[in-house]
């Protein structure tokens, strides 16, 4: 059995995190990254609800880069826009996606962000086939576009809500294949959108049936980084509803697992649960809850 004093080390390996706002200026999000305590973190490189970005200024950028040095932040993270759909097969919708996309990477590349986490989109009755297709052939031009660039391509795990791509292992490592650059893609694995998407992770034996699953059809070296979120919504709802850690559907257990489990060890692990009304005491109660889960297994 573990001794306390080895489980505060197997901690100290995690790379624990939270999404950070970046109002008022993307140089604010490393300072409130600290606030929380975040060891890692992600954001977006601009408004997630626009198609237009504010160019970044130079000195906002130096202003970033010293904030993050002085803070330790790493890796970050950023995800993109909500709006880009590059499973669309309607030809404006697809033209406006590729081309905030290609911006997405630019400004990623440009702040020296490691990873863009993508959801990859809706199929909007074209069809699974013809969605998956359409994902990877616009993610494998994109990158091709931006050869050189060190910024890889993280796609989500999604709930499957709708007719969205990505929620089941097969399909993401079918967009994998199909992309073909391993060398710039990845994976995002959020607890909340597999359980919604019917992976039990409750318990230590369901938790290492999917991992496992997951291992032997998508590959662990291609999980890059992992979205801490507890679930409002039943098993296999396919809703996307983050809830508290372990105030939700999935419980501490499914946690407990993942944050003791060696071969995530490095592995950026970012919360993006609500906010409530402060999200300062929200995100340190969340991240306090995971390093107590860490340290060994009474946490109540």
């Amino acid at each position: 059995m573990k001794t306390r004093t080895q489980n505060r080390r197997a901690g100290a390996d995690l790379l624990l995190g939270a999404h950070m706002s970046i109002a008022g200026g993307i140089d604010l999000a490393p300072l409130r990254g600290r606030e929380v305590g975040c060891q890692t973190m992600q954001l977006f490189t601009k408004s997630s609800n626009q198609w237009r970005a504010r160019p970044l200024p130079p000195e906002e950028i130096e202003r970033y880069r010293a904030n993050l040095q002085v803070t330790g932040i790493a890796p970050v993270v950023a995800h993109d826009s909500y709006l880009i759909n590059l499973a669309s097969t309607d030809p404006g919708l697809h033209r406006k996606s590729i081309a905030a996309f290609l911006e997405e990477l630019e400004r990623a590349e440009t702040l020296g962000i490691p990873y863009l986490v993508t959801h990859p989109g809706a199929h909007v009755g074209a069809g699974e086939e013809t969605g998956l297709r359409q994902v990877a052939n616009s993610i494998r031009e994109l990158l091709k576009r931006t050869k050189g660039y060190q910024v890889q391509v993280v796609i989500e795990t999604t709930a499957g809500q709708g007719t969205s791509l990505g929620h089941s292992f097969e399909q993401i490592a079918v967009l994998l294949d199909q992309i073909g650059l391993p060398e710039r893609t990845g994976v995002c694995l959020d607890t909340c959108h597999i359980f919604a998407a019917g992976y039990d992770i409750r318990t230590h034996d369901g938790y290492a049936d999917v991992i496992g699953a997951f291992d032997t059809v998508v590959g662990i070296p291609h999980l890059k980084v992992i979205h801490l979120n507890d679930s409002k919504k039943a098993l296999g709802c396919r809703v996307d509803r983050h809830e508290h850690i372990g105030k939700g559907t999935i419980g501490l257990e499914a946690f407990r697992c993942l944050l003791s489990d060696p071969r995530l060890k490095g592995t950026p692990m970012i919360l993006e649960t609500p906010k409530d009304d402060d999200f300062v005491l929200a995100d340190r109660r969340n991240l306090d809850t995971l390093r107590r889960l860490a340290e060994g297994p009474d946490v109540s």
